[in-house]
C-alpha cells in the first residue's frame, strides 16, 4: 500500500502562482482581524453596569426572579397610581409596566379634601411574590389602617385584584411556606411572624404569631439607640430562612444591613452586621439564572431621593456575604447594555400629549400628586394637549389636585414645557413645578385680568414670589435644571417667550429632602384656583434632558 496518499502528505512541487495566491489570502486574514480589533465595542460590550442602577427615587425595592425575567416593586406613597411594577432582563435594565392599584382608597386625606392629605403617608413598603402562578403586590398604610393585597397572573396586563383586611401590618415580608402555610414578617425592633389565612383575606385565626427577633438592634452591643430594627424581607435558600433588616447604631446615623439565619421558620434565629457602608441598606438577595447572587438596596440620596444599588453577593458558612471587602462597588460584574449615566430611560419619558386611538391616556412614567379629578383634566386631540382645569378653589399648590408628576433624576435632569394661558381666570396659577415640601415653580399668575410669569420659592417658612414679568402672549415656555451632582440639590427655572432663548427668572432653589414627605423631589404641570374655579390652561409637551441632551 502506498503510504502517502497523494490527497494527505506526499510531497509535491508548488508552483510560485500558487505560493502568491497563498500570501494574499494570509494577508486579508491578517486585515480582516486588524479591522474586527479595531471596531468599536458596543456600549453592553464595552462598558459595565454601575451603581447606583437608577439614580431617581426608586426606594423599598422588593425583587423577584420568574424564570429569566426580573420583577421588582417600590413605593410612591401618596402617588396615584401606587406601588409601581418594573421588569428588567438583566438586573440592570428596568422598564416600568404596571401599577398594582389605579387608587389606594377614596378618603379626603388621598383626595385632598377638607384640608387633609397624605403626603408621606399614602402606602409604604411593599412585598413583592410569585406563587402558583400568581403574582402578588402587598403593602400597608398608615392612611387607611389597613393591609393590602393585590394579585395578578399577568403585572404588565393585570387586571389586578384587591383586598384589604386590618391591621396595617408595617413593613411586612409576604413568605408562602412550602407546607402550604402563608405569614407575614412584620415590625419594627421586635420582629413578629403572623400566619395568614391561605386566600391572604386576615390574620388566621389561631395561627402562628410570635416574636421571631426580639431586638435587631442588639447586633450594636450596648450602642442599641438609633433606628430600629425594620424593612423585614425573609428568603429561604438552601433550606436555611434569612431574615434582611435595616438598623442604625445609637452613636451615629448610619444605615445597616442586618442579616438574621434560621433553620426553621419560627426559629432560633441568629443575627449579625452584614454591611455598614455609606447608608445603603435596606432589601434583600435575588440570584440570576446563571447561579450569581446580588443584593438590592437603596441610599439615601438626599434631594433626589432614594436611589438603587446593587451589591454582589458571595457565600461563606452558610451566610451571604455583601460587597467587596465590606464596601459596595461603584462598577459591576454585569453589562450595563443601554444602562446610561442615570438608569432611567425606563422609568421617566417625554411626552408630546398625542395620542392615537387605542393609546392609554398617560404613560406609565406619570403619576398624580394624590388622587387625580378626573372630571378636570382630559387629553386634546389635534394638536394633542394636557388640559387641566380648575374644579375648585386652592390655597396653594400643594393643596391642589391635578398636579402631573415624573420623578427628577441625577446627576442631573431637566424639564420643559410650553403652556397656552389665554383662558386663566383672577387668581389662577399654573405652570412648571419642583415638588417636594419646599418646593420652586415657574409659572403664570393672573390677577385683576393681568397675566404675569412668576417664579416662587418655598425653600422657607412660607413661599415667595421672588420675581415677576408681566405676560402680553398667549403661550409660554418653561423649564427647571437640577443638579444632584455632589449633594448640590440646586434647582434654576427659566421661562422663554419663543421657545428658543431662554432667561432665567427668580432665585436658585436650595432642593431638600423632608420627612414630611419622604419622597425625592418631582416635576409636575399644575393648574388651581386661588378665586374662582373653571379656568383651563393647556401644556403641548413634557420633555425632559439630562446634561442638555434629550433622554
Amino acid at each position: 500500500m502506498d503510504k502517502h496518499p497523494d490527497n494527505l502528505s506526499r510531497p509535491s512541487a508548488v508552483s510560485p502562482a500558487c505560493h502568491m495566491n497563498r500570501l494574499i489570502l494570509f494577508l486579508l486574514g491578517v486585515l480582516v482581524l486588524a479591522c474586527a480589533a479595531s471596531r468599536p465595542l458596543s456600549a453592553e460590550q464595552a462598558h459595565p453596569a454601575h451603581n447606583p442602577i437608577i439614580w431617581a427615587d426608586v426606594p423599598d425595592m422588593s425583587m423577584i426572579r420568574v424564570g429569566d425575567i426580573y420583577y421588582m416593586s417600590s413605593t410612591t406613597m401618596h402617588l396615584s397610581p401606587g406601588v409601581p411594577i418594573m421588569e428588567s432582563k438583566d438586573l440592570v435594565n428596568w422598564d416600568l409596566v404596571g401599577y398594582a392599584y389605579d387608587r389606594l382608597v377614596d378618603n379626603d386625606a388621598m383626595n385632598l379634601d377638607n384640608g387633609q392629605n397624605a403626603y408621606g403617608k399614602g402606602s409604604w413598603a411593599s412585598s413583592l411574590r410569585f406563587h402558583d402562578g400568581m403574582f402578588y403586590a402587598t403593602t400597608f398604610s398608615a392612611t387607611t389602617g389597613r393591609t393590602h393585597i393585590y394579585s395578578t397572573r399577568d403585572p404588565a396586563r393585570g387586571p389586578w385584584r384587591a383586598t384589604s383586611f386590618a391591621p396595617a401590618l408595617g413593613d411586612h415580608s409576604l413568605f408562602f411556606g412550602d407546607d402550604g402555610r402563608v405569614y407575614m414578617i412584620h415590625g419594627s425592633g421586635r420582629i413578629m411572624l403572623t400566619e395568614m389565612q391561605p386566600d391572604l383575606s386576615g390574620i388566621k385565626p389561631g395561627g402562628v404569631n410570635k416574636v421571631i427577633v426580639e431586638n435587631v438592634n442588639a447586633v450594636f452591643g450596648a450602642d442599641q439607640g438609633g433606628l430600629k430594627g425594620e424593612g423585614s424581607q425573609l428568603f429561604k435558600i438552601k433550606g436555611r430562612y434569612y431574615l434582611f433588616n435595616i438598623a442604625s447604631p445609637g452613636s451615629r446615623w448610619a444605615r445597616t444591613v442586618i442579616i438574621s439565619r434560621a433553620d426553621a421558620i419560627d426559629g432560633p434565629y441568629e443575627s449579625r452586621i452584614a454591611l455598614e457602608d455609606r447608608g445603603i441598606a435596606q432589601g434583600g438577595l435575588i440570584d440570576t439564572p446563571q447561579g450569581k447572587w446580588y443584593a438590592y438596596l437603596f441610599k439615601d440620596d438626599d434631594a433626589v431621593g432614594r436611589v438603587p444599588y446593587l451589591v454582589p453577593v458571595t457565600w461563606k458558612d452558610g451566610w451571604p456575604v455583601l460587597g467587596e471587602n465590606g464596601k459596595v462597588p461603584m462598577t459591576l460584574d454585569i453589562p450595563a447594555g443601554g444602562q446610561g449615566v442615570s438608569g432611567v430611560s425606563g422609568i421617566v419619558a417625554s411626552d408630546e400629549f398625542n395620542r392615537r386611538p387605542g393609546d392609554p391616556k398617560l404613560p406609565l412614567a406619570w403619576q398624580w400628586n394624590h388622587n387625580p379629578d378626573n372630571a378636570h383634566w382630559e387629553i386634546l386631540q389635534k394638536p394633542g394637549r394636557l388640559r387641566i382645569t380648575t374644579g375648585r378653589v386652592d390655597q396653594d399648590v400643594l393643596g391642589a389636585r391635578n398636579t402631573l408628576t415624573q420623578r427628577t433624576f441625577g446627576p442631573t435632569s431637566s424639564a420643559s414645557t410650553r403652556l397656552h394661558v389665554d383662558k386663566m381666570k383672577n387668581g389662577d396659577v399654573a405652570g412648571l413645578i419642583a415638588l417636594q415640601k419646599k418646593y420652586g415653580y415657574v409659572g403664570v399668575k393672573m390677577d385683576h385680568g393681568r397675566k404675569s410669569i412668576v417664579m416662587v420659592n418655598a425653600h422657607g417658612d412660607s413661599p415667595k414670589e421672588i420675581a415677576g414679568i408681566p405676560l402680553l402672549q398667549k403661550v409660554v415656555y418653561f423649564r427647571i435644571d437640577c443638579d444632584f451632582r455632589n449633594q448640590t440639590d440646586k434647582a434654576n427655572f427659566y421661562y422663554s417667550l419663543d421657545g428658543k432663548k431662554w432667561e432665567q427668572i427668580g432665585n436658585t432653589l436650595q432642593m431638600v429632602y423632608t420627612v414630611p414627605q419622604f419622597m425625592g423631589y418631582r416635576f409636575g404641570l399644575f393648574n388651581y384656583a386661588t378665586e374662582k374655579p373653571g379656568g383651563y390652561v393647556d401644556f403641548d409637551y413634557y420633555r425632559i434632558g439630562s446634561g442638555g441632551n434629550s433622554l
